[in-house]
C-alpha cells in the first residue's frame, strides 16, 4: 500500500530493487488491493516485477477487491462495496493484468458489506479457482459470523485483520478463536498498531514495558511488538508496511524470537493499563 502513491511513490527502479531486496531476504509474500494507490500501484508493481530477475513461482501474490472508491481512476460517486459475481472476477482479472501474472496466490474479499450474498461469492470464487486464475480464497476484515456465513459455501483460507499490541480486540471478541477452531490463517494489517504514532499513557507504558526487554532479547521495540504478535496460538502472519530495508530485516530476524510466557503478559499488561482478570 505505501509502495505507491499513497506512500514512497517508489520509482520503477526502486519498486524493482526493493523487490529484489525482500526476496533475497526471505521476505517473499506481497500483499496488495486493487484500489492502492487509487487503482495504480498493481500496475506499477507488475512493471517492476516484469523487469527484475524474479521467477514468479518464488513468490507469492495477494490482491483485494470489493471495494468502490470514488477517484479520477473510477466512476463511482461513494465509496461502497461490490461483491456481485460479475464483479469479483473482473476484479481479479484487472489485478492479474496490472500485476503481469496468470494466476494470484491468495484473493481476498477487502470488506464486509451488508449486501454480499454467499452463493453468488462462492459462484465467482469457484470459477477463478476452476480457471486457475486464483489458489486460494480469504477475507479481510470479517467478523466469526460474516466469516461462517461464506465458510458453509466455501473455504476460507485466510482472514486479514487489524491486529497489534493497541488494537487486540480480535483477541477477546471471538475472532481469534473462531480462526483458530476453522484452520482460518490470520494475517495482521497495522501490526505495530499506534505505538510509535502515538504519545500517550499507554505508549509510553508501552514504551518503558518494551525497554526492559531489549536487552534480554537483543531486540528492539519493533521486533518485540511483531514477536508479541506471532506468540499467539492461531500463528498470526504480520503484514509489514515498512519499505525501510533495515527495518524489513529486522522483521525477518523477529520470526526468531520467542517471548517467555511472563514477558508477553507483562507487555499485555503495559498496553492494557491492569493485570488479567
Amino acid at each position: 500500500m505505501t509502495w505507491g502513491s499513497w506512500g514512497k511513490q517508489l520509482s520503477n527502479i526502486e519498486m524493482e530493487a526493493l523487490i529484489n531486496f525482500c526476496v533475497s531476504n526471505r521476505i517473499t509474500t506481497f500483499d496488495h488491493a486493487d484500489i492502492y494507490g487509487a487503482y495504480t500501484t498493481e500496475a506499477e508493481f507488475g512493471k517492476a516485477l516484469a523487469s527484475s530477475s524474479i521467477r514468479r513461482e518464488d513468490i507469492q501474490l495477494i490482491s483485494k477487491c470489493g471495494i468502490q472508491m470514488p477517484c479520477e481512476n473510477r466512476t463511482a460517486k461513494l465509496k461502497h462495496y461490490n461483491y456481485s459475481k460479475d464483479y469479483i472476477i473482473c476484479a481479479a482479472e484487472n489485478s492479474l493484468k496490472h500485476l503481469q501474472t496468470d494466476y494470484l496466490d491468495l484473493l481476498l474479499l477487502h470488506r464486509p458489506s451488508p449486501l454480499m450474498h454467499a452463493d453468488e461469492i462462492a459462484e465467482a470464487i469457484t470459477i477463478l479457482k476452476k480457471d486457475g486464475k486464483i489458489r486460494d480464497f480469504g477475507v479481510s476484515n470479517f467478523t466469526p459470523s460474516q466469516m461462517d456465513m461464506i465458510g458453509l459455501r466455501m473455504d476460507i483460507d485466510v482472514n486479514q485483520i487489524e491486529f497489534s499490541l493497541t488494537e487486540h480486540t480480535a483477541m477477546y471478541n471471538g475472532t481469534l478463536d473462531f480462526m483458530h477452531a476453522s484452520g482460518i490463517k490470520p494475517m495482521a494489517w497495522s501490526p505495530l498498531g499506534s505505538v510509535f504514532k502515538d504519545d500517550n499513557e499507554q505508549t509510553r507504558r508501552i514504551h518503558k514495558q518494551l525497554g526492559t526487554l531489549m536487552d534480554k532479547y537483543n531486540a528492539t521495540e519493533d521486533q518485540l511488538l511483531l514477536a508479541w504478535i506471532m506468540k499467539h496460538p492461531s500463528q498470526i502472519h504480520p503484514v509489514v508496511g515498512t519499505t525501510t530495508q533495515e527495518r524489513l530485516k529486522l522483521a525477518v530476524e523477529a520470526t526468531k524470537i520467542n517471548l517467555d510466557l511472563e514477558d508477553w503478559f507483562f507487555i499485555l499488561k503495559a498496553a492494557q493499563g491492569h493485570e488479567v482478570p
